[in-house]
């Protein structure tokens, strides 16, 4: 339950703290006074969307807060969930800076709005005139149902159970999608195999046989510069070796009494090793090398087998090329293997479908058990609320598919009047028929479920006199149950109030502000007498406020 709202710099709100009981709280306030904007400023903890313009000051940050008392709502497997930690006691924040930047927090902690606004869901109803939209909802109708029908345990078992046959199906369906997709390219894949295995791809064959191509295209200038240079170290005459043996010979002579002589010689020696080397392997390289205009042909053909591969495969170079061939192994051998699989999956979905259709019709069976009961709970309760030939009945039809609610369709009928055969709730009944319907609706659910604060904006409106008494009497009796807070306009719903709080603006200077004030006994003889009479109130008035006022106490 809601414990305490704190509202800070939001439209015309300044600050409040209000704190909140279990039972029936009421709110009063003259048309203006701000009690939709007390609502929007609590709608922004269930996550509605907001900009600058609610902020009063536009250099101040807005904060609501609401703290809750959450040990009766089995809520610890919510906090598990998303790595929250769990107190009985919980506070949510929603923050708005003047930049227009949303901040949520659940106990101090930074969330999602989507985390925020689930958690709130679970804690706030705000019932609203629009709301009787719900009432055409087969989700929300079927709610009510199942609230009567004792089909928690079933309907675990049921979810748990499509939960598994939809993850099934969504598998089978992408299985089978690409395996029709496959099966109808098997032919261009398998052709496309049979050219590459032909082609017998090896890894680095690319590379290998581009550097033989430059060595056979240009195996005619290579031969000549390798032979130039041999000449060059070893050719009769004055060849490079023959001019440094005689620079050793030299050397030899004078390098008893030259200083550093014998370095000098010693380095010369190293030298013509190297180069005596060097000559030899420029011979043996001369030697391999040989034009070969068949090789070379050959060598081409290939790379261009590789390349026109490479192309036609979209890919960079011959090593991805082989990782395409295996790529398209697998798919063969996935379109093989595919059929197999579709019928594992196949036996698999029908023992789902099967466990979905014993548990769906055991629910089924339960739902149609309670619905006289709860037609005729609803129908009393319409007729207690002004309209005596008030007629509601539940039409339950079963579907072909399932649906995440089970096999049910369910559809509300109603009917106003005697001559008319009740139907389609949301299109015959009027605004105030609605609001009626759901008010009686949400009482009856009070008793079957742990429900969390429900908020009512005005659901009395366009009821007076009995009637109104019966709608305080019906919201008091939820009281007893859960906490409820309802905003009114009405004397006799205001009366049956544990707390009454007053909504009013206060001009301070050339400003105007939204404050709510709770109420004492006497303020509220005062508030409901306002209620009764207008702005003027009389003293017949302050005499029939303080009788509703002691007749709700009996």
């Amino acid at each position: 339950m809601l414990i305490k709202l704190f509202v800070q710099n939001y439209a015309l709100i300044k600050e409040l703290d209000l704190e909140f009981e279990n039972g029936l709280t009421i709110i009063t306030g003259e048309t203006g006074a701000g009690k939709s904007i007390l609502l929007g400023a609590l709608s922004l903890i269930l996550g509605t969307r907001a900009d600058t313009n609610v902020l009063l000051d536009k250099n101040e940050k807005c904060i609501v807060e609401g703290t809750f008392r959450i040990e009766e709502y089995d809520l610890n497997d919510f906090y598990l969930y998303n790595e929250l930690d769990y107190e009985s006691v919980t506070t949510l924040r929603r923050e708005i800076n003047p930049a227009g930047k949303s901040r949520a927090f659940i106990n101090d902690t930074p969330v999602t709005i989507n985390i925020l606004k689930d958690l709130a869901d679970r804690l706030i109803d705000i019932h609203s005139q629009h709301q009787t939209l719900m009432l055409n909802d087969n989700s929300f109708q079927l709610i009510v149902i199942d609230s009567f029908a004792g089909t928690t345990k079933s309907i675990v078992d049921y979810r748990l159970a499509f939960s598994n046959y939809r993850k099934l199906k969504k598998e089978y369906d992408a299985v089978k999608e690409k395996a029709d997709k496959n099966r109808a390219d098997l032919e261009y894949y398998q052709y496309q195999i049979n050219q590459l295995e032909a082609a017998a791809l090896k890894q680095g064959e690319q590379s290998e046989l581009e550097a033989e191509q430059e060595i056979l295209g240009h195996a005619e200038e290579i031969n000549l510069a390798l032979s130039r240079s041999t000449d060059l170290f070893s050719s009769d005459g004055m060849s490079i070796l023959a001019m440094l043996r005689e620079v050793k010979l030299n050397l030899g002579k004078i390098g008893a009494f030259l200083p550093d002589g014998e370095s000098l010689l010693s380095r010369t020696e190293s030298s013509l090793i190297e180069l005596d080397d060097l000559a030899g392997e420029i011979e043996k390289r001369a030697a391999t090398i040989e034009a070969d205009p068949h090789r070379l042909a050959v060598v081409n053909e290939r790379l261009d087998l590789i390349y026109s591969l490479i192309q036609k495969h979209r890919v960079s170079n011959l090593d991805t090329l082989i990782v395409k061939r295996e790529e398209i192994k697998a798919i063969i051998r996935g379109i093989v293997t595919s059929d197999e699989h579709l019928a594992e999956l196949e036996s698999l979905i029908e023992k789902e479908t099967e466990s979905l259709k014993i548990i769906s019709e055991e629910i089924s069976v339960q739902r149609k058990n309670v619905l006289p009961g709860i037609e005729l709970k609803i129908t009393d309760l319409l007729k207690q609320l002004g309209m005596p030939n008030a007629k509601f009945r539940i039409s339950l039809i079963q579907l072909k598919d399932f649906t995440s609610t089970g096999i049910d369709q369910a559809d509300f009928l109603f009917s106003a009047n005697k001559q008319i055969a009740p139907e389609n709730l949301a299109r015959i009944a009027s605004g105030g028929e609605l609001s009626r319907v759901m008010l009686s609706l949400k009482s009856l659910l009070t008793r079957n479920n742990n429900l969390p604060t429900i908020i009512f904006d005005e659901i009395d409106s366009g009821v007076s006199g009995e009637v109104a008494d019966k709608v305080g009497q019906i919201l008091s009796g939820m009281g007893k149950y859960m906490q409820v807070i309802n905003i009114t306009h009405l004397p006799q719903v205001a009366s049956r109030g544990a707390k009454h709080y007053h909504v009013y603006k206060d001009d301070i200077d050339d400003s105007t502000f939204t404050r709510v004030k709770l109420l004492t006994q006497e303020e509220r003889i005062l508030e409901v007498a306002r209620l009764l009479s207008g702005s003027e109130v009389t003293a017949t008035a302050m005499k029939n406020a303080r009788e509703l006022l002691e007749a709700a106490e009996n």
